[in-house]
């Protein structure tokens, strides 16, 4: 049953225009340079306030990552430096990345490797391991990697022969779902066949990665996430595009499909319900894009529109929608399942959208149907100077409270955590410059991921595609 804008002004007359909707899922953060933040008396101004975060970031002498003081990192991998146990480097320009338990109390961890266009213009693509590849001109796809105890790393193929594999997402069931974010079909780039679907990657089996198959049913388009309703089944996807912006998805299962290991294979490639989202605030009047919300703590309620053409043989699923039909976003990035619903990233607005912005994290509840903004970056106005936070994307619920999120902005690139009493701190700086002394720059980070165990924070810094580990005195941030 839809929620109707009628269904959505009467429960919001009633709780105050949407203000009790936004306490049930408790205020996030509000960032030092936010736009506006919720009237609840915090400081959000560059100090850290007392007891929030871990200090200041000290310069790492090796020139990779700051860090608070008694926090510490490791190279798990490097593209270029470290090898596949078939012998071949580290591909590059790591991204989403998933941590899962592995056998005798190793930590697995499937990462995504955003290699776009034609597999000869990268020096280090995804080797293409026997039976594992989809498509032998593309250059992305993902790596396994198994961190033993005592420190000792091996790597190896989990898919290859993908293109552009960015966000992604975990499943309750203990595989990993990477993400092509590209609408490239066969003939482009010399890619054999069409490119922009979601593939499953199980890290425990390589057996059930053979013969990749793209799962159909989750649209093609410039996938950029995913998670999975472990309770309702839907899946949540996000789509980093413009010209026109993005939209967020829903894929509803066919009656009497429940998900396991394997069975997305099973899959028609029309199964299942594919839509799009339509918000409405609590006047009940339709929202064009995310970008309007200007105060945290906004609360919309959203409708479902069946996407006519979830394969998009000749327009772009995003583009089949006449202005009014659905709701739109600029880079829709990183998604989390937790707290029973999806966290999910608006990375920044600027001429392409209604309202400019740093970035947004947004809470979708699928009990209320309601989407909620919980972080909202301002634009910034240097960013090349530190402190300020800017262009969230991968992004991760931490088991210390909060979120933590990796940031793909101008300038200097943190990690940066934010409370659920809304502030914001620093957790590590990028000091790898990939440019000149004269004109620095500086990656993104991604895959921003805990151990399963909550005691290593990994993440990796794209280019050139480094993993870390980072391990430190981590506390409850309230």
């Amino acid at each position: 049953m839809s929620l109707t804008r009628r269904d959505f002004a009467r429960r919001s007359a009633a709780t105050g225009a949407g203000v009790a909707l936004a306490g049930t899922v408790g205020a996030l953060a509000t960032a030092p340079n936010a736009l506006a933040a919720t009237d609840n008396g915090l400081d959000h101004d560059h100090d850290h306030p007392h007891g929030v975060g871990y200090g200041e970031l000290i310069p790492d002498p090796a020139g990779i990552l700051a860090l608070p003081a008694h926090f510490s990192y490791k190279v798990i991998t490097y593209c270029g430096k470290t090898k596949l146990e078939s012998g071949e480097f580290t591909p590059s320009n790591h991204d989403g990345t998933a941590t899962f338990d592995g056998p005798r109390g190793t930590t697995l961890l499937v990462n995504n490797h955003e290699l776009a266009g034609a597999r000869a213009n990268w020096p280090h693509p995804v080797p293409l391991a026997d039976g594992l590849v989809y498509d032998p001109m593309a250059a992305g796809g993902c790596t396994v990697v198994e961190v033993r105890r005592g420190g000792e790393v091996a790597e190896w193929v989990g898919i290859a022969g993908t293109a552009t594999n960015c966000a992604g997402g975990r499943t309750s069931w203990g595989t990993w779902l990477t993400c092509e974010e590209t609408e490239d079909k066969a003939g482009k780039n010399g890619f054999t066949k069409d490119h922009g679907y979601v593939f499953e990657v199980d890290p425990y089996d390589s057996r059930a990665n053979r013969a990749p198959q793209p799962i159909k049913a989750f649209g093609r388009y410039a996938h950029e996430a995913v998670v999975i309703d472990p309770k309702r089944g839907h899946a949540y996807l996000t789509e980093d595009a413009s010209g026109p912006n993005g939209l967020l998805y829903r894929w509803t299962p066919p009656e009497g499909f429940h998900h396991g290991r394997g069975k997305l294979r099973t899959l028609a490639d029309d199964a299942g319900v594919f839509e799009a989202f339509k918000c409405f605030d609590s006047g009940g009047r339709f929202v064009d894009d995310l970008s309007r919300a200007t105060k945290t703590g906004t609360v919309y309620g959203v409708d479902w529109v069946e996407v006519p053409d979830r394969d998009a043989k000749t327009v772009s699923t995003r583009k089949q929608f006449k202005d009014g039909e659905i709701t739109r976003a600029r880079k829709l990035e990183g998604m989390w399942w937790g707290d029973g619903g999806a966290y999910i990233v608006s990375s920044f607005a600027r001429a392409e959208s209604p309202v400019q912005h740093d970035g947004q994290v947004w809470f979708y509840d699928p009990k209320r149907r309601t989407l909620t903004l919980k972080v909202l970056l301002g634009v910034n106005p240097d960013p090349l100077k530190d402190g300020a936070f800017d262009g969230p994307d991968n992004i991760t619920v931490s088991p210390y409270g909060g979120l933590v999120i990796a940031e793909d902005g101008d300038g200097i690139q943190h990690l940066f955590g934010a409370t659920e009493k809304g502030r914001t701190y620093p957790i590590a700086r990028n000091e790898l410059n990939i440019g000149t002394e004269a004109e620095p720059e500086y990656s993104e980070f991604t895959g921003v991921t805990f151990s399963p165990d909550g005691r290593t924070l990994y993440a990796n810094i794209q280019t050139p595609g480094i993993m870390l580990a980072i391990t430190g005195p981590w506390k409850r941030q309230k």
